[in-house]
């Protein structure tokens, strides 16, 4: 079952790709939210949506983007 702020960030990142290849999420608020999840749980999450997922400066962003690899 999935969170009300993780599905929020979900809504939110799946907008941003619609539009742009790429999501940066770095605001702290949801950074937390992201944080929550293992890094497969945060694998996995990005996987079911058709994104891969990389995290950069120590933890302190998270990238989204879509995988075309990943879409069934």
């Amino acid at each position: 079952m999935m969170s009300a702020n993780l599905a929020a960030m979900e809504k939110k990142i799946a907008a941003v790709l619609a539009v742009r290849p790429e999501c940066f999420i770095t605001h702290p608020s949801e950074l937390a939210v992201l944080k929550q999840l293992s890094a497969q749980e945060l694998e996995n999450f990005a996987l079911d949506h058709g994104w891969s997922t990389v995290s950069r400066i120590g933890g302190r962003q998270i990238e989204f983007y879509n995988d075309i690899s990943a879409r069934g």
